[in-house]
């Protein structure tokens, strides 16, 4: 089996497009590379990762496509264009001719408005996307479900996945209207889902027993063709460690036989991500 990490991340704060990353974040708020996530990966017989952007910023895409290029581990990446300038259309050209780019990812759940994805001058993103087979990374909250259906009807052809569940409450303890809206969205289109992020949205203490419910409901929902693993690293050290998220999720699936368990850990994330 081998396997891939699907969702990680590597920055450096002193570029200076991160907004949201702050001296407030201390354990984050420092230089991640591979040099830090290695270990990780060999511990728990990872070959691959997928890269995912964590600015909004086309300098942070290139970044992340350069040490891409020199990081053997890193198989794809993730990056962003600004939906809202049409202009772009030929930045998004030129990215895409970088066969290390498989996707894109706005960051939807920092966005004020909740149908935002659904603008009609935001088409020429969505067609771009399809027009150059990159995947559409959906960091969306609960309250962004309805909407990501809805646009996933609209675009049939655009290839979706679903980052961190869309990060239900874990810590809150709520279920609804996240567990109905996402199995809903689950059976009506062919959205995949990331088994990643879930960590950071429980209570500081969590336990496997508090993320169960939610595991178990993205398994029956989507089912093992239609999961990809991803670590979330380095946001995920703020609510545990990688050890930790690896060995819950690999428990919580281990009555799955081989073909399931490799599709979850691997299988998945290079057809969906198209990896080579």
């Amino acid at each position: 089996m081998q396997r891939i990490d699907a969702h990680q991340h590597f920055w450096d704060p002193a570029r200076g497009d991160y907004g949201w990353l702050t001296a407030d974040l201390p354990a984050l708020f420092k230089p991640f590379g591979p040099d830090d996530l290695a270990p990780h990966l060999k511990a728990h017989g990872i070959s691959g990762t997928v890269l995912v952007q964590a600015a909004p910023s086309l300098a942070e895409t290139d970044y992340l496509l350069e040490m891409a290029s020199r990081t053997p581990f890193v198989k794809g990446v993730v990056g962003w264009v600004d939906f809202e300038e049409p202009g772009q259309a030929q930045e998004l050209d030129r990215l895409a001719q970088n066969p290390l780019l498989k996707g894109i990812r706005p960051m939807i759940q920092d966005i004020a408005d909740p149908d935002w994805m659904l603008r009609s001058d935001l088409d020429w993103a969505f067609r771009a996307l399809i027009a150059h087979d990159l995947a559409f990374d959906a960091l969306v909250l609960p309250k962004h479900l309805v909407t990501l259906h809805r646009l996933i009807d609209r675009y049939p052809d655009l290839r979706v996945v679903i980052d961190h569940g869309a990060k239900p409450q874990i810590r809150d303890g709520a279920f609804e209207p996240w567990a109905s809206d996402i199995a809903r969205l689950a059976r009506d289109t062919g959205a995949l889902c990331k088994c990643s992020g879930l960590v950071t949205e429980a209570r500081a203490d969590w336990t496997p027993a508090d993320l169960a419910p939610y595991l178990d409901h993205l398994f029956g929902s989507f089912g093992p063709e239609r999961l990809i693993f991803g670590s979330d690293w380095p946001v995920l050290t703020l609510a545990g460690d990688y050890a930790a998220w690896f060995e819950t999720v690999r428990t919580a699936t281990s009555h799955w036989t081989h073909d399931q368990q490799a599709a979850l850990f691997g299988d998945n994330a290079r057809r969906f991500y198209r990896l080579s």
